[in-house]
């Protein structure tokens, strides 16, 4: 058991207002008898108690099935301090959080990027024994910063995966456990979450037609084939702008049009973005965009769009609707800025699926118990996630699904 400081002597929870913990409550139940899986690992956990006298780091989008996975944390003898991103917070999610005083919560939708890095700091601050990561913010803090008591780590998405096996290769002293490389993660909640929730964020924040229009999906991993896919199926004609020629080579052979990044500019009436990479559309190509192009980031950081390059370019921009600014470029043609370039699944609507998520948050609870009791086990730096515990997943959740009989 880890000496670490008592949660009562640090700075208290930063969330816009607790009074909006009620409302986070009903929110929260219909989420929990959504996500069987983790309530299988809650009553586990209770029994096990793994994660007793373990502080837990998080950073992951603050929304209800995240709340879900606090709980399952929590059940298993766990301390949680969690921050989240800009604009994908609940408030009144994180408000309900807070109720718990072994849970701190340092998260508001209106956070800027600036506040997310000082919520990191916080989170650090309170001296973590494991982090469960979310495009390795915290583990990269973790890295440059002396006198860490961090264990071991898991990570949830493509953007983390690409830090830890770029910037942070052979840096990193502790074991990190990477979701996003799971055979259930990329099949299930990347191939059929991603797309959908995207759509949805187009149609919340747009309230725009799909059918008839022309976009390009700037990626086609597995996050970006979910989405031109959905999108096709809805009408649209989709354009695939894909550096790797085997991926370009797949999106062909699915009938799709591919292309590069600036001949796309000139065609499309919606760009996506879904890479896990920065700089994915540079100033550069925004020049040449039509004029009333939208554009969207679906990619964990905001910084595959060169946000700050196009606020440079516009020489005006003002809030068409919540989640729509428009920027009058020099040239006189008007570009349309969705989610101010942050996850529209996340930003604009409500993220992947409820038991999608319950799929992905399995693996994360399995993945942090076996590196609680063992972490020796792993090798420092990557790491994937251990065969049994995808077994085990897969296994857990054909029990709850309806269309499955497997009995004999």
């Amino acid at each position: 058991m880890s000496r670490v400081p008592e949660l009562a002597a640090l700075d208290g929870s930063l969330v816009e207002d607790r009074a909006l913990a009620a409302a986070g409550e009903g929110v929260l139940a219909w989420t929990r008898v959504n996500m069987p899986l983790l309530a299988g690992l809650r009553a586990e956990f209770e029994s096990e108690r793994p994660l007793e006298g373990r502080r837990i780091g998080m950073c992951l989008h603050v929304e209800a099935k995240t709340a879900v996975l606090v709980e399952v944390l929590r059940a298993g003898g766990g301390e949680v301090v969690l921050t989240g991103s800009p604009r994908t917070t609940d408030d009144r999610v994180a408000a309900m959080l807070t109720r718990d005083e072994r849970v701190r919560v340092y998260a508001r939708k209106a956070d800027t990027i600036d506040d997310h890095y000082e919520h990191v700091e916080r989170v650090l601050t309170s001296m973590p024994d494991l982090l469960l990561d979310n495009g390795a913010d915290l583990i990269a803090a973790t890295v440059a910063a002396p006198g860490s008591r961090v264990l071991a780590a898991t990570e949830e998405t493509t953007s983390g995966r690409h830090r830890l096996l770029g910037e942070l290769a052979s840096r990193i002293p502790f074991p990190v456990i990477v979701i996003n490389d799971s055979p259930i993660k990329l099949r299930f909640e990347n191939e059929h979450g991603i797309g959908p929730a995207v759509v949805d964020g187009f149609l919340r924040s747009t309230n725009s037609l799909v059918a008839a229009k022309t976009f390009a999906v700037v990626g086609f991993g597995s996050c970006g084939r979910s989405l031109a896919r959905t999108l096709r199926a809805l009408g649209a004609s989709v354009i695939v702008v894909e550096r790797d020629p085997v991926r370009a080579l797949e999106a062909a052979f699915e009938g799709m049009r591919v292309t590069t990044i600036d001949r796309a500019a000139e065609l499309v009436d919606v760009l996506i973005t879904v890479t896990g990479r920065p700089a994915a559309l540079t100033t550069e190509v925004m020049t040449s965009l039509r004029d009333g192009v939208v554009l969207a980031n679906v990619g964990h950081f905001s910084t595959e769009i060169d946000v700050a390059g196009l606020e440079q370019l516009a020489v005006s921009r003002h809030e068409i609707r919540e989640d729509v600014t428009a920027f009058v470029l020099a040239n006189g043609r008007t570009v349309y800025l969705l989610a101010g370039g942050e996850m529209l699944n996340l930003a604009a609507a409500s993220g992947h699926q409820i038991q999608i998520m319950d799929l992905g948050f399995a693996l994360q609870a399995h993945s942090l118990r076996a590196l609680a009791l063992d972490p020796d086990v792993f090798a420092a730096g990557y790491n994937p996630v251990p065969p049994e515990i995808d077994r085990a997943v897969a296994e857990a959740a054909l029990k709850t699904l309806s269309t499955v009989d497997l009995s004999r």
